[in-house]
Formats: C-alpha cells, structure tokens, sequence
C-alpha cells in the first residue's frame, strides 16, 4: 500500500457490479505525467467530503489491483482517507490545463499503435487526438439494468456489505441506465475511420439534463450531438482520453473506447504556446 497524488481526469459513467455495486472508473495522472486507474470506487455512494470532481488533484492510499492485469490499474484501499487537494481551472483559456495534460501526457494519433501497444500490455490509457471527426451518432440499448445485478446490488446496500469503508447513504437510489450509447466516428492521422464509444460521466449527464428541456429523447440526444459535434469542433481543440475495457484489454484489434473529452478553447497562441 502507498499513497499517491493524483489529477483527476476521468469519471465514467455508473455501472453495475455483481461484485462491487454501482460503480464508476476513475482515472488520471500522477505528478510525473503516468497514468493511473482508480477501480472501483462507488462514487455516488461517498460522503460529500470524499467526492471529488474532474481536475482537482487528490490523495489517498492504493494498491496495486492483482485481479486487473492492465499497468495503470490499482485499487483504492481506504475511501475514507480521500483527501482532496488544490482544483486546476480553466482561466487564461486553460492555461494550467493544458501545461498538465498537453506537456506531459504522450498524445496518440495513430490507433494501429496504439491498439498494438495495448496488445503487449504497455498501455491501457491514452490521450488521443483525431485527426478528422466524421459523425457523432447514437444507438438505443437495454433501457433496464440487469435485474440479478439490481437485485444484488439492493441487498449488499441493505447490509452494508460492498466495501469495508463504503459511505454510501441512507436515500442512496441506483442510477438510471442510459437508453442509448454515444459514439464518434473519427479518422486518425493513417485515414483509418473508427466508431468508439463514450463512457464519460459527462455525457450521460448532459443528456439526462436536455431530456427535462427537450421534449423527447430523440431532441435530447441531438442537443447531445450538438455540443459534442457542433460546439466543440468549432470552438475547441478537441482530444479524447481512451480507456480499455478490462475484457477485451490485448485481445481485441481495438479494444479502447473514450472515457473522457479534452477540450481547451481555441486561442490564437495555441500553436505557438504548444
């Protein structure tokens, strides 16, 4: 057990564990620019002092997770020792941001290689920047998570037997499972066109705050497309942050899906600046 420092970059979406509960992947960067995923963490079930959010650096103890063979995986060990540090803004048009993520991260624009290093187990996490975005689409799925997770999850939550230190509290509900998945399609600097989906807590959010407004789902999933398409290639220099799934980690031909947007504003100095 150690205890690391960490920025904040990913929180995915909730999904549901027979094992875990409800729970979101987490995942950022140490101070030296390496990556690391925090799982599980069940996120909505911390105490107000312990959640964190997106590009705040915090603290806390983990360990390496040896039921997950990806390099960048650990495993929190206590979630009641979460400390919550210093939170980088977006002034100066992201100014700090972007000398933490653009200057220390690797940036990826070929997925041959870097599905190819995922294959030998090198990486697991990237940041990525396409070189063309084609579409931005979306697919219903099964509206209803599975009932035997559901079922298990209610129980375990009944007898407060997730996690040893879980704080989950007492109103707690399970959160809704989104009806459909979101994809870009995007071609990276080879021309090879790929579908990927997002996972970002994000999205999932968005849409469910455009369905109280739009009038249907279908007007909720186009406000969606227009500012995951429209504004953020016309006002932002768009990155993705991509994850694998621990299933099709080295196994599939492209096993990562995108977990997280970068989007500092356009600015004139952009180029010269980095």
């Amino acid at each position: 057990m150690r205890t690391e420092t960490v920025l904040i970059l990913v929180k995915t979406y909730p999904t549901l564990s027979k094992t875990y509960g409800e729970l979101s992947c987490v995942a950022g960067i140490r101070e030296d620019g390496s990556w690391i995923r925090l799982y599980p963490i069940p996120f909505r079930r911390l105490k107000e002092e312990y959640r964190f959010e997106k590009y705040r650096w915090i603290q806390l103890p983990v360990e390496k997770n040896t039921r997950d063979n990806r390099p960048e995986s650990h495993r929190p060990v206590d979630l009641s020792k979460i400390k919550q540090l210093h939170l980088v803004d977006t002034s100066n048009a992201w100014f700090d941001r972007k000398q933490l993520i653009l200057k220390k991260l690797v940036c990826f624009l070929d997925m041959a290689q870097l599905s190819a290093k995922a294959k030998q187990n090198e990486v697991s996490l990237a940041l990525f920047r396409p070189t063309e975005i084609v579409d931005f689409v979306w697919e219903p799925v099964d509206r209803e998570w599975d009932n035997t997770k559901i079922q298990k999850v209610l129980a375990d939550l009944s007898q407060g037997t997730l996690f040893k230190h879980d704080e989950f509290l007492d109103d707690f509900t399970i959160a809704e499972k989104l009806p459909y998945k979101f994809s870009y399609i995007f071609k990276d600097s080879n021309g090879q066109q790929s579908k990927m989906m997002i996972e970002d807590w994000e999205i999932g959010q968005l849409y469910r705050n455009c369905l109280k407004t739009a009038g249907s789902e279908e007007a909720a999933a186009e406000k969606v497309k227009q500012k995951y398409l429209d504004t953020f290639l016309s006002k932002t220099d768009l990155y993705f942050y991509l994850g694998t799934t621990r299933q099709w980690h080295g196994i599939a031909p492209n096993p990562f899906v995108i977990i997280g947007t970068f989007t500092p504003p356009k600015t004139a100095q952009m180029d010269l600046d980095f």
